[in-house]
């Protein structure tokens, strides 16, 4: 307790005390002025205290029906002294004594300073006998050290003391008006327009302000007196004349004036204050809604894009040529180029985004943001995931669609080929078998007849293994679901039909020839001989010129050095193929020199083939001429499969060092995400930092896609070279870019955590150190045996007994509400940054609520608008319930409804 040194009366003029006195808060309140400094009162500034003094302890005194008229001679008795403390403090003091001896005035006058005394005032120097003599001096300060505990000591704007919080109060509420400011309680207020612009401020439709001129004070204070005596209940304290007429006012009569000015608006004060309040609750409200509303957009934007791609990219729809399939694999191109990447950075944003939202609504207390049903980021991922899936489906079933329509052209050339070479063999074939010819033929013309269609047999027996391979194709063709199966079935039918016809005809004329073989004489047996070899041989060279112009397809080097290795062997043969054709050619001579010797007149040629030897030579130089050709073309078929090789060792050797170094950058992210050092700040730069080094890689993988295009334009389907597809690449690296976003995101959430919290850079340090010290396996997050060591090294009693058990049970439901059995490092940010700090919460805004309601349980939207900005009061109405209350009035509206919807019941 600190004495209030009181040696002299009301002088305001510098005279006083020199002492103070401690409030019941423990602050010290030292009086301003020096009440004795001349041990005199200046006359005008005694005459201000006395008038305004009176007329204070007068507003109080009259709800008891009573006042006083001299303000040193009517507290003389003490009792309108216990009257007017009991009146202002709304306690009851002891009964006084109604005496009316000198001591009886004595005992009521102490009973009055001991009450003054009990409120934390502890008066020197002031004697009841000093008061009961009627002396003006002590008298006025005793009334104004009553003043200063009961009408300003209370007063605080911002922590300031009671004086300098009632300045601060004035300057804020004028400090919108012209030719006002208020840097004291003495000549600020001389001109009035002070007192004016108090009023007006809170009251704008008493004070016509703009109408006040600072050359006219009397008015102006005039003015302000009467409309404050008339309207808001504050006693005339002052004359305006001894205000402007008196060089300095006094300080302590202004101060007591103004305070009853504080006073009466102190109602608007706290409305105003409960205002900005909720104006701040809504504000966050309100931002956090307009995030909700992005993600709702947002999410509903990639989703419905994912909608509409998968059923595109399961569109396994053939085409009928490798050029409509190349089209395809073009848009494919695009797809993997322009328009997914965007939406991969857009998915990374998304879930960036609600982390970001769900950090936000955390640290103000509000209930977590649930998306729309089906836009949750699982339900993101999983779409996500089907598109995937849905694209590896699209370039498996691609690549094996171009297999199928390769070798369907392959087929379908090879078929028309086979079929174009067995129908020119047919032409004439059925006239020729069903002629007349051996009817009238000679015996020997009939023994040639007979010959000849034995060779002819025999060559169409040869040609069985064409039409054999003719249906075969047709078959394959049908069952690699060709396009134009149909024409390919009807000219295979066509075929077969007229084989079967020639086989049939065939057959009828061996009978017909075979009737009259009897009496016909053997032919010349060289003619057979010749026959019989240059049939197959001529065979051999058709299959052969065949096989020389057979289409080849292969996909390995090994496969074209296969076909050249075959083909090696075929020209090998050739030499002997030239020593049968040289021997079948010198049958025909032999028997010519036989007829030439014997006279005999040969037929126009051989009756028994229709295979001469210029026929032997054409074809054999034919077949000469296509084997260099065979050679040309297995020759650039090598240098392809050879360049294809080169180009798979190209993109095996890049994959093989780009697939090992995104493994080793996501074992780093891990290491990194766990052993953060320095600040959140020096972190988050690291980070960003090390994600510029992974995006300053992309030009390595950009070339692999380039390397892995000219790989599929080429129809590469395979790679022994290396592990690594274009596809693992590809998502490792969003992978990675992904998997830093979000870390970075965990850092900038703890900075946001940081700073709406207050926490220092030196208590996160500390949490993240002791987080770090128990996360033994570096998971990122502690079990419950690891979190309750940490606590208990950051001094929380969660020891294995009773009530520890109680309080660690208590704590973990905080942190893992949805009992996985473990906790996150936000997690445990939250946590402690709940321990260590106040936010707002429910109650606060109900409070504030009730304030602007007057007490009420509800509030009507006049009151709403009147006492918020327009668009916060809006929101407010729009969603608040009506309330049904009772008392209720029509328009009443549920502010307690409208605080649950924004912390959720668990607040409440």
């Amino acid at each position: 307790m600190v004495d209030y040194h009181m040696t002299g009366g009301g002088g305001g003029g510098g005279s006083g005390s020199g002492g103070g006195y401690m409030t019941q808060d423990g602050r010290y309140m030292e009086q301003e002025e020096d009440w004795d400094r001349d041990l005199l009162l200046d006359p005008a500034w005694e005459k201000q205290q006395r008038k305004t003094f009176t007329a204070w302890c007068n507003s109080h005194l009259r709800k008891a029906g009573t006042q006083i008229e001299n303000i040193d001679e009517d507290f003389r008795d003490g009792l309108k002294l216990m009257l007017l403390l009991e009146v202002i403090s709304g306690e009851r003091l002891p009964k006084p004594e109604r005496g009316k001896m000198r001591v009886h005035k004595i005992n009521n006058v102490n009973k009055a300073l001991d009450f003054i005394a009990s409120k934390g005032v502890k008066l020197v120097s002031i004697g009841a006998e000093e008061i009961v003599d009627g002396n003006a001096k002590m008298t006025l300060g005793m009334i104004w050290t009553i003043i200063l505990r009961f009408a300003i000591q209370d007063i605080s704007v911002e922590e300031t003391s009671a004086k300098e919080g009632l300045l601060l109060w004035c300057q804020r509420k004028t400090a919108p008006y012209k030719n006002v400011n208020v840097q004291n309680f003495h000549i600020s207020w001389k001109d009035g327009l002070a007192f004016n612009a108090l009023i007006h401020r809170h009251r704008p439709e008493l004070i016509e302000y703009d109408k006040l001129r600072k050359d006219d004070p009397v008015t102006n204070l005039n003015n302000a007196f009467e409309v404050a005596e008339k309207y808001l209940d504050i006693p005339k304290m002052l004359d305006a004349e001894d205000i402007v007429s008196t060089a300095r006012p006094d300080e302590k009569a202004i101060m007591t004036y103004v305070s009853s000015f504080y006073h009466a608006f102190s109602g608007a004060q706290k409305a105003e204050t409960a205002a900005n309040r909720i104006c701040k609750v809504l504000a966050v409200n309100q931002e956090n809604e307009h995030l909700m509303e992005d993600y709702e957009r947002l999410a509903s934007d990639l989703l419905e894009w994912i909608r509409r791609t998968i059923p595109w990219l399961e569109d396994r729809q053939p085409e009928k040529t490798m050029h409509d399939m190349q089209q395809k694999l073009e848009d494919f191109r695009d797809y993997r180029r322009v328009h997914k990447p965007p939406k991969v950075q857009e998915k990374c944003q998304l879930e960036i985004n609600f982390n970001t939202l769900q950090t936000k609504l955390r640290l103000s207390n509000r209930p977590a943001f649930m998306p729309s049903e089906g836009k949750m980021v699982s339900d993101i991922n999983n779409g996500w995931q089907h598109l995937e899936h849905a694209e590896k489906g699209f370039e498996e079933w691609f690549l094996n669609e171009m297999r199928r329509l390769e070798r369907l052209e392959h087929l379908g050339l090879k078929f028309r080929q086979k079929s174009l070479i067995h129908e020119a063999w047919t032409d004439g074939k059925e006239a020729m078998l069903t002629q007349k010819d051996y009817e009238t033929a000679t015996l020997a013309e009939i023994k040639a007849l007979l010959r000849k269609h034995e060779a002819f047999e025999s060559d169409l027996a040869a040609h069985q293994d064409r039409v054999e391979q003719i249906a075969a194709i047709a078959q394959e063709l049908n069952e690699l679901d060709y396009y134009d199966s149909p024409s390919v079935n009807a000219r295979c039918q066509k075929i077969c039909d007229q084989w079967d016809v020639l086989g049939s005809l065939t057959h009828g004329r061996r009978e017909s020839l075979e009737q009259t073989e009897k009496h016909l004489e053997a032919i010349d047996q060289l003619y057979l001989e010749y026959a019989k070899r240059a049939a197959p041989f001529n065979n051999w060279m058709e299959g052969a010129m065949e096989d020389l112009q057979d289409m080849f397809i292969v996909h390995t080097i090994e496969e074209i050095e296969g076909l050249i290795a075959a083909h090696e062997q075929f020209k090998s043969t050739l030499p002997d193929a030239d020593r049968e054709r040289e021997a079948i050619l010198d049958i025909q001579s032999q028997a010519q020199k036989i007829a030439d010797y014997n006279h005999i007149k040969l037929a126009s040629g051989n009756p028994y083939t229709s295979v001469t030897p210029q026929t032997i030579n054409s074809k054999w130089e034919k077949v000469e001429q296509l084997v260099p050709k065979r050679d040309n073309a297995l020759k650039g078929e090598q240098d392809k499969q050879q360049s294809n090789e080169r180009l798979r060792l190209q993109f095996a050797t890049q994959a093989n060092v780009v697939g090992p170094w995104i493994q080793s950058k996501m074992e780093e992210i891990g290491r990194i995400a766990i052993e953060l050092h320095g600040t959140l700040e020096d972190q988050m730069n690291h980070l960003k930092q090390y994600e510029q080094g992974v995006i300053n890689y992309k030009p390595n993988i950009d070339k692999l896609e380039q390397q892995h295009q000219l790989i599929q334009e080429a129809l590469i389907f395979d790679n022994k070279h290396t592990n690594y597809t274009m596809e693992h690449i590809r998502v490792g690296s969003e992978h990675l870019l992904t998997t830093i976003a979000r870390t970075i995101n965990e850092v900038e959430n703890q900075i946001l955590t940081r700073d709406a919290k207050g926490i220092s850079q030196e208590q996160m340090h500390e949490f993240r150190t002791s987080f770090n010290h128990f996360d033994k396996d570096h998971t990122g997050a502690l079990g419950p045996e690891e979190f309750k060591a940490c606590l208990i090294s950051l001094g929380y009693d969660v020891e294995n007994d009773r009530q520890g058990d109680a309080e660690f049970h208590r704590i973990m439901a905080s942190v893992d509400p949805n009992n996985s059995g473990s906790v996150t490092f936000q997690a445990f940010i939250d946590f402690m940054s709940r321990e260590t700090t106040d936010t707002d919460t429910a109650d606060q805004v109900i409070s504030s609520f009730k304030v602007l309601a007057g007490d009420k349980n509800y509030i009507t939207a006049a009151e709403l608008r009147r006492e918020l900005p327009p668009d916060q009061a809006e929101y407010c109405i729009s969603r608040m319930a009506p309330y049904h209350g009772p008392d209720t009035v029509p328009g009443a509206l549920d502010y307690m409804s409208f605080s649950t919807a924004l912390y959720g019941e668990s607040d409440l």
